[in-house]
């Protein structure tokens, strides 16, 4: 290790002796080193291998060791820092639109800044502030909302006028500005020394960094990594972390058992220049010019320029490996735009002498977010890859996650957006790849207003239904690859009209959603729910209701026939999944997830069912077609189709049976909607749904069914206080701490995963409570909607982020659900949430800066759920899940 940490001294002295460095071509640097003779040998064993020495293998490396980790071995298949790290713009920034990905970026920030003092490797860290650019109403509207959860984050923000941007920046062009956003503690550094930093830090503390060293594959026997393959001999270990930048989707395939890891590598230009005649200042702020796509920083008294540009050039779609990047094909043809952009937001540039203009891959994932996370497949592979272009915004905070997540078996913040495992294979072909990263590319800086769409990779998992709801004016979204309903358009719509409207304002599809609602309240609508996860647990003795009263809260000893809604929690009581479980029979259940559960929740399942050959757990999602029939009249329209009675006394709610509807036979008919309205849904065998739609549709003519789409069921569920998964609960959240003590039977009997920590929180009460607000003073047609992600201020204090929000057309107000903390004025800790804190609260919520008062309330309208129905059977009546 010794030996190790000179070479990284005298590797980083030798850079700050060559300025310029990055000019100098890795042929002519790696003469020199080729002839080294490997210093160590590898060890025949580790506990930990990490395969990439880039700021995220390095990041990786030091967080472990931190954490008391010592036994592990860093191999990095050229030199360190030698990748897209080496040629990283440097820029650190956390002007971040998601939670999750601005607390990383906060904290790589933090930890930069004190990086060189820890290991006295000189990283460049300079505070210069970022100021991002508004050429639009919309874009600035975007830059708000940003800025308001930067604020309550506590990390200084402020939205400046176009004379102010002028102020911080003299070189910036504003005659078509309409504002900007400044936030002065971001920062520069020189990417290459923050990860031999990291390296240095690691080594200090144990690590064994191994150059020159290249991982063939990665060994997995009886679904756990036992050991690593490289060109100079195997390790053994019980961890493998895969940090290899773009070769990561290469790694991944290259075992046995494939491991999917979905990104792309595209082109990425920038340009360096010589000094101005009199040398930018090296605090001066970096500029981010979204709507002309590029960014400019200061580079040695000149600058440095990139951007994305609107037709990326993706790399290596065949694979192919080069060891460090060699700096690819200069391209100015390709870069023209971004530089007149660039000469239009700083004319003064115009005489600049340019020194080179540089072209490096980055990698690109198929939803801009970076993949972190355990492998589905091979237990003890974890992954961290794929950043989108801001690998040094977030290596720091991306690390420490990981790292948390490999030691304590969970990481410290929910990090469901970024987990491997929101992926299947189906997003793992080469193709969908190439022509998806050539979407995402220009959209890191396209204005993403709610609920955008991809418009690559489509038509991937389809409905049977697909193309008769097409032809009725269906407009789709995706998720997890599947094709569902937003809307329906009606007949003589514009339509165009209706796919261009993208706003943050009252949006074009309002009266069409509003009309299916009152539908559903009404008459009978029905929505294709295929996409759900469905599985099927069955056991030829006990096992199957042992194994479930294990993993699951609810208590599934039910009589056959018979619905539970159930949380799947962790040992913190938090929710891995939260599902409908049917018991088919006495050894057979039927269970139904969100959509994006699919990898996760069979992965969840495989790894805690015990090892039985009488035990079987299968994936059904594909053979059955779900249809929702949602509306007092639903119950008219199946008795009439299936010559059996529905009412609640033959069909009580929460009730499964195989019924024929039609002339289709083997329908699991469910008496649960997901929205809180009566109904029912059907799970059909595919090749009977085309029929069975069909005859629904022709007897529920009589009663004015319609289709309907997502959008209405979300209205729905959200004015009936009803929490998704994935949006409002998450792996951090408990039944306790959003009202559903009674899905939880803390005395069934017999302990379940999470009952010690859901008994803690009775005694000792809850730190946070979901809550429902009503917009008091917000006026639908002329204010800024709430979409998710608000601050909430009770009493003018921040206490917690909205979490969903929807219109409701029958308050005729908008609906927010969210979590509210009780922080301590003094010392910011969290404090037990009590009902009469929340009662005795006056609320807010932060739209874009601008707040509008709130009634929080922690029960739902009772008047809005129809009174045929007992109260304790609409309590029950369904939690919708995305």
């Amino acid at each position: 290790a010794a030996r190790m940490f000179l070479r990284l001294l005298s590797d980083i002295q030798w850079r700050a002796a060559n300025p310029k460095w990055r000019g100098i071509t890795s042929s002519r640097r790696s003469t020199s080193t080729t002839a080294e003779p490997h210093p160590v040998s590898l060890p025949a064993q580790a506990q930990v291998v990490i395969c990439g020495g880039g700021i995220t293998g390095t990041s990786v490396a030091y967080h472990l060791s931190k954490m008391g980790w010592k036994d592990i071995v860093l191999l990095e298949q050229g030199r360190l820092a030698a990748g897209t790290t080496r040629f990283c713009a440097g820029i650190v920034s956390t002007a971040r639109p998601m939670s999750i990905e601005l607390k990383m970026a906060h904290y790589s920030n933090k930890l930069y800044e004190q990086l060189e003092q820890e290991t006295g490797v000189p990283t460049g860290y300079t505070k210069t502030g970022s100021i991002s650019l508004a050429q639009t109403q919309d874009r600035l509207i975007s830059l708000k909302r940003i800025a308001s959860s930067l604020n309550v984050m506590g990390i200084p923000c402020e939205i400046i006028t176009p004379k102010e941007a002028v102020q911080l920046h003299p070189l910036i062009n504003i005659h078509d500005l309409v504002g900007a956003m400044y936030v002065p503690e971001d920062a520069l550094v020189t990417s290459a020394n923050v990860s031999l930093a990291l390296a240095t830090a690691a080594s200090r503390n144990g690590v064994q960094i191994h150059e020159r060293t290249s991982v063939s594959h990665v060994t997995v026997q009886k679904g756990r990594v036992t050991g690593v393959e490289t060109d100079r001999g195997r390790i053994q270990c019980q961890y493998f972390v895969n940090c290899a930048g773009q070769w990561a989707y290469e790694l991944g395939h290259s075992g046995e058992e494939p491991v999917h890891i979905p990104l792309h590598a595209c082109e990425h230009f920038y340009l360096l220049t010589h000094p101005l005649a009199e040398p930018l200042s090296s605090s001066l702020p970096t500029v981010v010019d979204p709507d002309g796509r590029i960014y400019v920083r200061n580079w040695q008294g000149g600058i440095l320029s990139g951007g994305f540009e609107k037709n990326p050039k993706p790399l290596f779609t065949e694979g192919r490996n080069q060891l460090e990047i060699q700096n690819l094909q200069e391209d100015w043809d390709h870069f023209a735009p971004l530089l007149s952009a660039l000469l239009r937001r700083m004319p003064g540039l115009e005489a600049l002498q340019i020194m080179q203009l540089v072209n490096c891959p980055e990698s690109f994932t198929p939803d801009m977010r970076c993949i972190m996370g355990e492998s589905p497949t091979a237990q003890g592979y974890f992954v961290l890859a794929g950043m989108n272009s801001a690998g040094i915004s977030y290596g720091g905070g991306a690390g420490k996650y990981l790292a948390e997540w490999m030691v304590n078996g969970y990481p410290s913040d929910n990090v469901w957006p970024l987990d491997l495992k929101r992926f299947g294979t189906l997003q793992s072909s080469r193709t969908f790849l190439r022509h998806r990263v050539m979407e995402v590319m220009p959209l890191m800086y396209d204005l993403k207003v709610p609920r955008w769409d991809f418009q690559t990779g489509r038509q991937l998992r389809t409905s049977p239904l697909y193309d008769r709801l097409d032809a009725q004016g269906a407009r789709w979204m995706e998720k997890h690859g599947f094709e569902r309903v937003k809307y329906f358009v009606p007949p003589g719509k514009d339509l165009l009209d209706l796919d261009h409207s993208k706003t943050f304002y009252k949006p074009d599809w309002f009266d069409i959603v509003g009309a299916e609602v009152k539908c559903c309240k009404e008459a009978v609508c029905v929505i294709d729910m295929s996409s759900f996860t469905k599985f099927e647990i069955s056991s030829t003795g006990d096992q199957a209701l042992e194994s479930l009263q294990y993993l699951f809260s609810n208590d599934l000893d039910v009589p056959v026939g018979h619905v539970v809604h159930t949380g799947m929690l962790n040992e913190k009581g938090g929710y891995e999944n939260d599902c409908s479980i049917a018991r088919l029979s006495k050894r057979s259940f039927f269970m139904i997830s969100p959509t994006d559960q699919q990898v996760h929740c069979w992965a969840w399942l495989k790894n805690r069912l015990p090892d039985d050959s009488n035990l079987t757990l299968e994936d059904v999602t594909w053979k059955y077609t779900a249809l929702n029939l949602i509306g007092p009249r639903a119950v008219d329209v199946l008795s009439e189709l299936s010559y059996a009675p529905m009412t609640a006394e033959h069909f009580p709610s929460l009730f499964c049976k195989e019924m024929s509807v039609g002339y289709a036979n083997g329908i699991r008919v469910m008496s649960i909607t997901h929205t809180g309205e009566p109904g029912f849904v059907l799970y059909i065998p595919i090749e009977y749904a085309l029929h069975v739609y069909n005859e629904v549709m022709n007897m529920g003519q009589k009663y004015g069914i319609r289709n309907a789409g997502y959008y209405a069921l979300r209205s729905l569920r959200i004015e009936k206080f009803f929490a998704f998964w994935g949006q409002d609960l998450d792996a951090f959240t408990t039944p306790m701490e959003c009202g559903r003590e009674f899905q939880v039977k803390l005395e069934k009997g017999m302990d379940f995963v999470g009952q010690e920590a859901l008994l803690e929180q009775k005694q000792n009460g809850v730190y946070k409570r979901f809550t429902m607000f009503i917009l008091e003073d917000h006026d639908t047609d002329m204010d800024l909607w709430p979409w998710w992600g608000e601050p909430i201020f009770r009493n003018g204090r921040y206490v917690g982020k909205t979490t969903s929000s929807a219109y409701s057309y029958t308050l005729e107000r908008h609906v927010c659900l969210g979590f509210v903390h009780n922080f301590d004025e003094k010392t910011g800790e969290e404090l037990v949430v009590t009902t009469d804190f929340i009662n005795q609260g006056e609320y807010e919520i932060d739209i874009a800066g601008q707040r509008f008062q709130a009634k929080a309330k922690l029960y739902p309208f009772s008047s809005l759920f129809t009174q045929r129905r007992r109260k304790d059977e609409v309590e029950l009546s369904g939690y919708q899940r995305e």
